[in-house]
Protein backbone atom coordinates (compact mmCIF):
# COMPACT_ATOMS: atom_id res chain seq x y z
CA UNK A 1 0.00 0.00 0.00
CA UNK A 2 1.28 3.21 -1.21
CA UNK A 3 0.88 6.26 2.11
CA UNK A 4 1.52 9.44 1.73
CA UNK A 5 1.57 10.35 -1.62
CA UNK A 6 -1.31 11.40 -3.98
CA UNK A 7 -1.14 11.74 -7.84
CA UNK A 8 -2.74 11.34 -11.05
CA UNK A 9 -1.32 9.13 -13.35
CA UNK A 10 -1.26 9.77 -16.79
CA UNK A 11 0.60 8.26 -19.86
CA UNK A 12 3.64 10.80 -20.76
CA UNK A 13 3.22 12.41 -24.15
CA UNK A 14 5.94 12.57 -26.13
CA UNK A 15 8.11 15.76 -26.00
CA UNK A 16 8.58 17.98 -29.31
CA UNK A 17 12.35 18.59 -29.98
CA UNK A 18 12.49 22.58 -29.49
CA UNK A 19 10.24 22.73 -26.04
CA UNK A 20 12.08 23.37 -22.59
CA UNK A 21 12.15 20.66 -20.15
CA UNK A 22 11.61 21.01 -17.02
CA UNK A 23 12.36 17.84 -14.54
CA UNK A 24 11.05 16.99 -11.17
CA UNK A 25 14.07 15.92 -9.15
CA UNK A 26 13.85 13.73 -5.91
CA UNK A 27 17.41 13.50 -4.79
CA UNK A 28 19.50 11.48 -1.98
CA UNK A 29 19.20 12.67 1.99
CA UNK A 30 18.99 16.01 3.07
CA UNK A 31 22.24 17.50 4.79
CA UNK A 32 24.71 15.22 3.53
CA UNK A 33 27.64 16.91 1.27
CA UNK A 34 26.46 14.49 -1.82
CA UNK A 35 22.88 16.46 -1.59
CA UNK A 36 23.90 19.85 -0.59
CA UNK A 37 27.48 20.43 -2.69
CA UNK A 38 26.92 18.01 -5.60
CA UNK A 39 23.11 16.76 -6.38
CA UNK A 40 21.53 20.23 -5.86
CA UNK A 41 24.01 22.62 -8.14
CA UNK A 42 23.77 20.23 -10.66
CA UNK A 43 19.84 20.05 -11.16
CA UNK A 44 19.25 23.34 -10.51
CA UNK A 45 21.99 24.81 -12.86
CA UNK A 46 24.89 22.82 -14.64
CA UNK A 47 22.01 20.71 -16.24
CA UNK A 48 20.75 24.19 -17.54
CA UNK A 49 24.10 25.12 -19.21
CA UNK A 50 24.98 21.60 -20.20
CA UNK A 51 21.73 21.78 -22.66
CA UNK A 52 22.34 25.02 -23.76
CA UNK A 53 19.01 25.94 -21.37
CA UNK A 54 16.59 23.61 -22.57
CA UNK A 55 16.15 21.49 -19.44
CA UNK A 56 15.43 22.81 -15.82
CA UNK A 57 14.77 20.89 -13.05
CA UNK A 58 13.73 21.44 -9.21
CA UNK A 59 15.31 19.05 -6.74
CA UNK A 60 14.10 17.87 -2.76
CA UNK A 61 15.44 15.63 -1.10
CA UNK A 62 14.81 11.61 -0.78
CA UNK A 63 13.65 12.41 2.91
CA UNK A 64 11.40 15.59 2.90
CA UNK A 65 8.31 16.21 1.32
CA UNK A 66 6.25 13.05 2.46
CA UNK A 67 7.18 10.56 0.76
CA UNK A 68 8.21 7.25 2.01
CA UNK A 69 11.79 5.94 0.99
CA UNK A 70 10.55 1.94 1.14
CA UNK A 71 7.81 2.65 -1.57
CA UNK A 72 10.62 4.55 -4.30
CA UNK A 73 10.22 1.67 -6.42
CA UNK A 74 6.64 1.75 -6.67
CA UNK A 75 6.38 5.37 -6.77
CA UNK A 76 8.89 5.23 -9.96
CA UNK A 77 6.96 2.30 -11.43
CA UNK A 78 3.50 4.07 -11.33
CA UNK A 79 5.14 7.51 -12.65
CA UNK A 80 4.50 9.23 -9.00
CA UNK A 81 8.11 9.82 -9.32
CA UNK A 82 9.33 10.71 -13.03
CA UNK A 83 12.93 11.12 -11.96
CA UNK A 84 14.00 9.77 -8.22
CA UNK A 85 16.53 7.97 -5.93
CA UNK A 86 16.19 4.90 -4.12
CA UNK A 87 18.46 3.32 -1.20
CA UNK A 88 18.97 -0.77 -1.86
CA UNK A 89 18.88 -1.35 2.00
CA UNK A 90 15.60 0.36 2.12
CA UNK A 91 14.35 -0.77 -0.93
CA UNK A 92 15.96 -4.29 -0.18
CA UNK A 93 12.94 -5.25 1.72
CA UNK A 94 11.01 -5.53 -1.52
CA UNK A 95 13.38 -6.68 -3.59
CA UNK A 96 16.96 -8.21 -1.68
CA UNK A 97 18.31 -8.74 -4.93
CA UNK A 98 19.09 -4.96 -5.24
CA UNK A 99 20.75 -4.80 -2.36
CA UNK A 100 23.56 -7.58 -3.79
CA UNK A 101 26.20 -4.62 -4.16
CA UNK A 102 26.33 -3.57 -0.80
CA UNK A 103 25.46 -6.54 1.57
CA UNK A 104 27.27 -6.17 5.05
CA UNK A 105 31.26 -6.95 4.55
CA UNK A 106 31.13 -7.34 1.15
CA UNK A 107 33.30 -4.65 0.02
CA UNK A 108 35.83 -3.98 2.98
CA UNK A 109 36.99 -0.85 1.22
CA UNK A 110 36.22 1.46 -1.87
CA UNK A 111 38.36 -0.21 -4.43
CA UNK A 112 36.06 -3.35 -3.99
CA UNK A 113 32.97 -2.07 -4.05
CA UNK A 114 34.02 0.22 -7.82
CA UNK A 115 34.24 -3.46 -8.88
CA UNK A 116 31.49 -4.89 -7.49
CA UNK A 117 29.00 -2.14 -8.64
CA UNK A 118 31.02 -2.54 -11.97
CA UNK A 119 30.21 -6.62 -11.88
CA UNK A 120 26.75 -6.08 -11.22
CA UNK A 121 25.86 -2.62 -12.76
CA UNK A 122 23.92 -4.94 -15.84
CA UNK A 123 21.84 -6.97 -13.61
CA UNK A 124 20.48 -3.62 -11.61
CA UNK A 125 19.54 -2.17 -14.70
CA UNK A 126 17.87 -5.81 -16.44
CA UNK A 127 16.26 -5.71 -12.94
CA UNK A 128 14.92 -1.93 -12.50
CA UNK A 129 13.72 -2.05 -16.04
CA UNK A 130 11.79 -5.17 -15.87
CA UNK A 131 10.26 -5.20 -12.81
CA UNK A 132 9.83 -2.27 -12.23
CA UNK A 133 10.06 0.01 -15.71
CA UNK A 134 12.81 2.06 -14.37
CA UNK A 135 15.53 2.81 -16.43
CA UNK A 136 18.66 2.95 -14.35
CA UNK A 137 20.67 6.41 -14.97
CA UNK A 138 23.36 6.53 -12.16
CA UNK A 139 24.67 4.61 -8.53
CA UNK A 140 25.44 6.25 -6.01
CA UNK A 141 27.23 5.81 -2.48
CA UNK A 142 28.00 7.32 0.84
CA UNK A 143 31.42 7.34 2.81
CA UNK A 144 31.88 4.19 4.78
CA UNK A 145 30.01 2.96 7.89
CA UNK A 146 32.26 1.48 10.11
CA UNK A 147 32.41 0.48 13.94
CA UNK A 148 32.88 3.01 16.49
CA UNK A 149 32.70 1.18 20.11
CA UNK A 150 33.20 3.08 24.06
CA UNK A 151 35.51 0.42 25.10
CA UNK A 152 38.87 -0.34 23.21
CA UNK A 153 39.39 -3.17 21.09
CA UNK A 154 41.46 -4.45 18.68
CA UNK A 155 39.33 -6.36 16.35
CA UNK A 156 36.30 -8.23 14.99
CA UNK A 157 37.15 -11.25 17.57
CA UNK A 158 36.64 -8.51 20.46
CA UNK A 159 32.96 -7.72 19.92
CA UNK A 160 31.38 -10.95 21.47
CA UNK A 161 28.47 -9.75 24.25
CA UNK A 162 28.81 -6.04 23.77
CA UNK A 163 25.24 -3.87 22.23
CA UNK A 164 26.00 -2.45 18.89
CA UNK A 165 23.91 0.18 17.24
CA UNK A 166 22.77 -1.21 13.60
CA UNK A 167 20.53 0.01 10.75
CA UNK A 168 19.35 -2.74 8.74
CA UNK A 169 18.32 -6.27 8.73
CA UNK A 170 21.69 -7.75 6.88
CA UNK A 171 24.05 -5.27 9.77
CA UNK A 172 21.87 -7.04 12.60
CA UNK A 173 22.45 -10.83 11.37
CA UNK A 174 26.22 -9.59 10.64
CA UNK A 175 26.78 -8.71 14.37
CA UNK A 176 25.24 -11.25 15.75
CA UNK A 177 27.11 -13.63 14.00
CA UNK A 178 29.78 -12.15 15.46
CA UNK A 179 28.41 -12.74 18.93
CA UNK A 180 27.52 -9.46 20.07
CA UNK A 181 23.81 -8.05 20.64
CA UNK A 182 22.60 -5.79 17.99
CA UNK A 183 20.28 -3.29 18.57
CA UNK A 184 18.08 -1.14 15.43
CA UNK A 185 18.33 2.49 16.39
CA UNK A 186 17.53 5.59 14.59
CA UNK A 187 20.54 7.84 13.83
CA UNK A 188 19.19 10.61 15.99
CA UNK A 189 19.33 8.42 19.12
CA UNK A 190 23.22 7.03 18.70
CA UNK A 191 24.60 9.50 20.72
CA UNK A 192 22.55 9.19 23.17
CA UNK A 193 22.84 5.31 23.00
CA UNK A 194 26.41 5.34 23.89
CA UNK A 195 26.41 8.36 26.61
CA UNK A 196 23.88 6.28 28.85
CA UNK A 197 25.25 2.86 28.23
CA UNK A 198 22.24 1.29 26.44
CA UNK A 199 25.00 0.90 23.38
CA UNK A 200 28.19 0.03 23.43
CA UNK A 201 29.36 0.44 20.26
CA UNK A 202 27.51 1.87 17.09
CA UNK A 203 27.94 1.31 13.01
CA UNK A 204 27.68 4.57 11.03
CA UNK A 205 29.49 6.83 8.51
CA UNK A 206 33.26 7.61 9.34
CA UNK A 207 32.36 11.75 9.05
CA UNK A 208 28.82 11.75 10.13
CA UNK A 209 29.74 10.02 13.51
CA UNK A 210 32.32 12.41 13.78
CA UNK A 211 30.07 15.43 12.77
CA UNK A 212 27.40 13.78 15.27
CA UNK A 213 30.26 13.74 18.65
CA UNK A 214 30.91 10.18 18.32
CA UNK A 215 34.59 10.39 19.54
CA UNK A 216 32.78 12.11 22.99
CA UNK A 217 31.20 8.92 23.94
CA UNK A 218 33.57 6.38 22.03
CA UNK A 219 37.48 5.53 21.76
CA UNK A 220 37.94 3.43 19.01
CA UNK A 221 36.64 3.41 15.29
CA UNK A 222 37.13 0.51 13.23
CA UNK A 223 38.67 0.74 9.27
CA UNK A 224 37.14 -1.81 7.87
CA UNK A 225 33.59 -0.54 6.32
CA UNK A 226 31.02 -2.73 6.68
CA UNK A 227 28.45 -1.31 4.31
CA UNK A 228 28.12 1.68 2.52
CA UNK A 229 24.78 3.29 1.77
CA UNK A 230 24.50 2.44 -2.19
CA UNK A 231 21.63 4.13 -3.75
CA UNK A 232 19.91 3.98 -7.55
CA UNK A 233 19.14 7.07 -9.34
CA UNK A 234 16.54 6.22 -12.13
CA UNK A 235 13.75 7.33 -14.19
CA UNK A 236 9.86 5.95 -14.79
CA UNK A 237 10.43 4.34 -18.04
CA UNK A 238 7.35 6.26 -19.55
CA UNK A 239 8.88 9.31 -18.82
CA UNK A 240 12.06 8.61 -19.88
CA UNK A 241 11.21 7.19 -23.27
CA UNK A 242 8.99 10.06 -23.88
CA UNK A 243 12.17 12.31 -23.85
CA UNK A 244 13.70 13.46 -27.21
CA UNK A 245 17.01 11.30 -27.47
CA UNK A 246 19.13 14.29 -27.72
CA UNK A 247 17.64 15.01 -24.12
CA UNK A 248 18.10 11.78 -22.77
CA UNK A 249 21.81 11.94 -23.98
CA UNK A 250 22.56 15.03 -22.35
CA UNK A 251 20.61 13.72 -18.97
CA UNK A 252 22.62 10.49 -19.28
CA UNK A 253 26.27 12.22 -20.08
CA UNK A 254 25.32 14.33 -17.06
CA UNK A 255 24.47 11.98 -14.31
CA UNK A 256 27.49 9.71 -15.45
CA UNK A 257 29.58 12.63 -14.65
CA UNK A 258 27.50 13.56 -11.37
CA UNK A 259 28.31 10.06 -10.40
CA UNK A 260 32.15 9.92 -11.06
CA UNK A 261 31.72 12.54 -8.55
CA UNK A 262 29.75 11.72 -5.91
CA UNK A 263 31.80 8.78 -5.32
CA UNK A 264 34.76 10.18 -5.35
CA UNK A 265 33.15 12.32 -2.34
CA UNK A 266 32.28 9.40 -0.77
CA UNK A 267 35.68 8.10 -0.87
CA UNK A 268 36.97 11.76 0.32
CA UNK A 269 34.52 11.57 3.29
CA UNK A 270 35.66 8.17 4.05
CA UNK A 271 39.22 9.09 4.95
CA UNK A 272 39.10 12.61 5.93
CA UNK A 273 36.03 10.70 8.52
CA UNK A 274 38.84 8.80 9.73
CA UNK A 275 41.57 11.39 10.63
CA UNK A 276 39.00 13.93 11.84
CA UNK A 277 38.24 11.21 14.87
CA UNK A 278 42.01 10.60 14.90
CA UNK A 279 42.74 14.35 15.58
CA UNK A 280 44.74 14.02 12.44
CA UNK A 281 42.95 16.46 10.41
CA UNK A 282 41.78 19.99 10.82
CA UNK A 283 38.43 19.50 11.09
CA UNK A 284 34.98 21.62 12.61
CA UNK A 285 34.51 21.42 15.99
CA UNK A 286 36.59 20.68 18.61
CA UNK A 287 37.77 17.09 19.04
CA UNK A 288 37.72 16.65 23.30
CA UNK A 289 40.37 13.48 22.36
CA UNK A 290 41.41 11.74 19.50
CA UNK A 291 40.06 8.15 18.99
CA UNK A 292 41.91 5.23 18.14
CA UNK A 293 41.54 4.39 13.97
CA UNK A 294 41.90 0.36 14.57
CA UNK A 295 43.36 -1.13 11.52
CA UNK A 296 42.09 -4.51 9.91
CA UNK A 297 43.95 -7.15 10.57
CA UNK A 298 44.51 -10.54 8.55
CA UNK A 299 42.88 -11.69 11.31
CA UNK A 300 39.68 -9.46 10.67
CA UNK A 301 39.72 -10.27 6.89
CA UNK A 302 39.26 -13.70 7.44
CA UNK A 303 36.60 -13.53 9.64
CA UNK A 304 34.94 -11.09 7.15
CA UNK A 305 35.29 -13.68 4.52
CA UNK A 306 33.62 -16.45 7.15
CA UNK A 307 30.56 -14.30 7.99
CA UNK A 308 29.71 -13.85 4.40
CA UNK A 309 30.15 -17.47 3.52
CA UNK A 310 28.20 -18.71 6.81
CA UNK A 311 25.63 -15.87 7.54
CA UNK A 312 25.64 -12.74 5.37
CA UNK A 313 25.09 -14.69 2.15
CA UNK A 314 23.11 -17.53 3.58
CA UNK A 315 20.39 -15.42 5.06
CA UNK A 316 20.16 -12.95 2.01
CA UNK A 317 19.46 -16.44 -0.10
CA UNK A 318 16.49 -17.30 2.33
CA UNK A 319 15.07 -13.92 1.83
CA UNK A 320 15.31 -13.62 -1.90
CA UNK A 321 15.62 -17.18 -3.46
CA UNK A 322 16.56 -18.66 -6.33
CA UNK A 323 17.19 -15.42 -8.03
CA UNK A 324 19.82 -14.47 -5.72
CA UNK A 325 21.97 -17.72 -5.98
CA UNK A 326 21.74 -17.09 -9.21
CA UNK A 327 22.64 -13.73 -9.30
CA UNK A 328 25.76 -14.26 -7.30
CA UNK A 329 26.88 -17.61 -9.17
CA UNK A 330 27.09 -15.39 -12.75
CA UNK A 331 28.15 -12.24 -11.51
CA UNK A 332 29.52 -11.84 -8.09
CA UNK A 333 31.27 -15.86 -6.94
CA UNK A 334 33.84 -14.73 -9.83
CA UNK A 335 35.06 -11.26 -8.47
CA UNK A 336 34.78 -12.29 -4.82
CA UNK A 337 35.63 -16.18 -4.91
CA UNK A 338 32.90 -17.15 -1.90
CA UNK A 339 31.26 -20.30 -2.86
CA UNK A 340 27.65 -20.57 -0.84
CA UNK A 341 25.07 -22.91 -1.26
CA UNK A 342 21.45 -21.70 -0.47
CA UNK A 343 20.13 -23.48 2.72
Amino acid sequence: MLVGAVAICTVPTRTHAEEPIRLQIIGGLAGVTQYTKIEQPFWQSEIGALSAGRISATIRPLDAGGLRNQEMLQLMRLGVVSFGTALLSVVAGEEPELNAVDLPALNPDVATLRRTVSAFRERLQTVLRDRYSIELLGIYVHPAQVLFCAKPFKGLDDLSGRKVRTSSVGQSELIAAIGAVPMVLPFAETVAALRNGVADCAITGTLSGYEIGLPSVTTAVHSLALSWGVSIFGANAGHWDALPADTRETIRQGVRRLEERIWAQAEEDTQRGLACNAGTAVCSGKLERPMVVVPTSTSDEARRRRLLAETVLPRWFERCGQDCVSSWNAYLKPLHAIEVTAP
